[in-house]
């Protein structure tokens, strides 16, 4: 079973805000029409794409972000500096108290990475259909392709490690949408969960991220703590918290573990005393793709 444990999680919510604020600027200008009077982040982690928002629409425009844990949402109220409303409500909750949370109808919903955290993802999707203006518009960053930042074969370990890394963390994502109460699975792709939800000129537009090699020490340390977020909540005993509740959370099922003979790899590669400690490799690479799926409500 795993719960993640939010309010762990918000500093770490807050750091990936202001690094990704080139990206949530270039994607929001994208995403904003000059008609545009109110905008939603939901799930709106540190708050960088709900600050990103608010630089884009138009003057006398709102934005409103959401977010279902109170430490999560104080970070996102602290980047926004007042730019935003912030507001404390859950998309499991269903569509009324997120109606009452934003009080009025939205011309465009973001919510990025936060839909596959609903227990019924569909349902969640239908949810924020239901809080559109006509013509509103939701757009949902959901997938795309494992990012890449090794070289397949590292001088030490079985080459392939990073390929062995996203088949263990996709194992740890099929648990953790399983542990969620009453989790429905969705069995079909994001487009048409927006159709089924009744919106029209549905697309997907992937995002290329990438950084110049080689890496700066920015960038550097950053895809370094990347990579030990990634190893700590696979690593045997850790602990998956929940709620507010430090270290009295469930410890990772062994069949999402990563193999020891990977791990031992990994705590070379991440231990800053290791003559194999990566930020001191000087191919690292920082590449992604993040697809965004849109859908716009009728009339």
């Amino acid at each position: 079973m795993i719960e993640i444990d939010w309010a762990a999680e918000a500093g770490r919510l807050r750091h990936t805000a202001t690094d990704e604020a080139g990206w949530n600027e270039m994607v929001a200008t994208g995403l904003v029409r000059g008609t545009d009077r109110l905008a939603v982040d939901v799930g709106c982690g540190g708050g960088g794409m709900a600050k990103a928002l608010a630089a884009a629409m138009p003057e006398g425009a709102s934005v409103v972000a959401v977010d279902a844990d109170a430490d999560v949402l104080a970070e996102a109220r602290e980047h926004t500096a007042g730019a935003v409303r912030c507001e404390l409500v859950s998309m499991d909750d269903g569509p009324e108290p997120l109606r009452a949370a934003i009080g009025a109808p939205a011309d465009l919903i973001w919510a990025s990475a936060s839909v596959h955290h609903a227990a019924d993802q569909q349902a969640a999707i239908d949810a924020l259909v239901s809080l559109l203006a006509p013509g509103g518009r939701l757009a949902l960053a959901e997938g795309g392709l494992p990012s890449r930042s090794l070289p397949w074969d590292l001088g030490i370990g079985e080459p392939g490690l990073e390929l062995r890394l996203d088949v263990v963390q996709d194992r740890w994502f099929k648990v953790m949408r399983e542990s969620l109460p009453g989790s429905v699975p969705m069995t079909y792709g994001w487009t048409d969960a927006l159709q089924r939800a009744g919106l029209t000129g549905v697309t997907t537009k992937s995002v290329l991220t990438e950084k110049p090699v080689p890496l700066s020490d920015e960038d550097r340390d950053r895809v370094v703590a990347q990579f030990q977020h990634r190893v700590d909540r696979m690593t045997p005993g850790a602990s998956q918290g929940h709620g507010h509740g430090h270290g009295h959370g469930h410890e990772v099922p062994e069949d999402v573990c990563l193999p020891p003979e990977d791990l031992a790899v990994w705590k070379q590669l991440l231990d800053l005393d290791s003559e194999h400690f990566l930020g001191r490799r000087t191919d690292l690479a920082a590449l992604s793709v993040r697809s965004i799926h849109v859908g716009q409500r009728a009339g």
